[in-house]
Parts: C-alpha cells; sequence; structure tokens
C-alpha cells in the first residue's frame, strides 16, 4: 500500500501561482493480479484424503519434533480463479482420528489434558476472507474452533498445479500452514522438564497437503 503525505509551506504575501496540472495516479507495478489461467478452476471442490494430509507438528521436550495427522475429515472448497475473495473453505476434523505413530501418544493427545475427543468431537475451519498475497500464494483468514474455544487464524496457502487425471477426475493441489498458540485454545497442558521449560512447547504447526477434486 502507498503513502502519500502533504508538505506544509508556509503562506507568502502574493499571488497564489496558477494550478498545475498533475497526471492521475498510476497504478502500483508491483500489484499481483490473478491469473487468468485459473479462471477455469473456479467451482466446488472436495479435499481427496487418500492423496491429502492434515497434519500438525510440536516440538517435544524441547529437542526433538513430534507430528501427527487427522485421518478423518469432511470439507467443502470454493475456489474462485477469476476473484480470489469470493473462495471459501469448511473443514470438519475429527478429533479422535489423530495418528502420531505411537498409541500411548495418541490417547493422550485426543485425551482430556489436550483435545478431550469425548466431550468435543469436532474441530472446525471457517474461512472468513481470502485474498492473494503473492504469485500462487494466498492468504486465508478464517475461525478456528478448538474445544470450546473459537479464535481467527491466518493460513497461507500456496498453489501447487492442477491436471486431469487418468480417470478423468480434474485435480488441484494447495500446500497451507498456520502456527498457533495452544493455549490461546485451552490447551494448557504443562508438563515441566527438570532443566525448566515445557514438556510439549506452545506452538503449534498445522499443514494443509491438499489434493482437491472437482465436485460433480
Amino acid at each position: 500500500m502507498n503513502l502519500f503525505g502533504r508538505n506544509s509551506f508556509q503562506r507568502r504575501a502574493q499571488p497564489s501561482p496558477a494550478p498545475v496540472a498533475t497526471a492521475a495516479p498510476v497504478a502500483s507495478a508491483t500489484a499481483v493480479l490473478p491469473d487468468p489461467e485459473l479462471a477455469g478452476l473456479t467451482g466446488e471442490w472436495l479435499i481427496d484424503p487418500a492423496h491429502s494430509r492434515i497434519g500438525f507438528s510440536v516440538r517435544h521436550a524441547m529437542v526433538t519434533t513430534v507430528r501427527g495427522a487427522f485421518t478423518q475429515y469432511e470439507s467443502r472448497l470454493y475456489f474462485d480463479g477469476r476473484d480470489p475473495a469470493r473462495s471459501r473453505a469448511d473443514l470438519v476434523l475429527y478429533t479422535a482420528s489423530v495418528d502420531t505413530g505411537v498409541e500411548q501418544r495418541d490417547a493422550h493427545v485426543v485425551g482430556r489434558q489436550f483435545l478431550d475427543a469425548a466431550t468435543y468431537p469436532r474441530m472446525t475451519f471457517t474461512s472468513t476472507t481470502v485474498r492473494l498475497a503473492g504469485k500462487d500464494v494466498y492468504l486465508m483468514t478464517g475461525d478456528l474452533t478448538i474445544r470450546d474455544t473459537t479464535r481467527p487464524v491466518d493460513l497461507e496457502l500456496t498453489y501447487i498445479g492442477h491436471v486431469t487425471d487418468a480417470f478423468g477426475d480434474e485435480r488441484v493441489g494447495f500446500d497451507g500452514t498456520t502456527t498457533i498458540n495452544r493455549s490461546d485454545w485451552g490447551l494448557t497442558y504443562d508438563a515441566r522438564l527438570v532443566q525448566g521449560g515445557s514438556m510439549v512447547s506452545e506452538k503449534v504447526r498445522l499443514q494443509f497437503d491438499i489434493a482437491a477434486i472437482r465436485a460433480t
């Protein structure tokens, strides 16, 4: 966004000079515009669970990273290649479907100290705004609900490409990521290390590796 200021001049005891014509403002050469080739992708899409991953990663014991994913979810996507602001996304994640590769850890994550899947079986994300932030990069803001708390998050999405597969299905790919502070959603598990610091980091990175199929 360009910012313009006005200089102030002292008044002088002489006639004001005649107005000088100025050129109309010129649009910034760096403005990002939608790729016209994406207009054909406008429409409804569904995430393909077999070729997608909705996951998370979090630092554990300050020395390693634990990764997991939600294996069950529902989605409804609308992409507008002409006007990205009209795009939207609705996503429901089933909290009991967490898979980190270790059953005991999975039980802890879905238990009362974290997601409490028995009481809150769903996490949801509903987009509120979408804008083109750069070439093939979109910034999607939306409401993320975990347990009984809803807060806004900014999700950066990168457009990967689109193809028609061997079965005639149109496919489109996006990668997305955002980082949240888990305590903002009431996930306040706070086991401490002997040396100091949290056993589980406050910061959790959410990752969206999306392959979507055009809805028929």
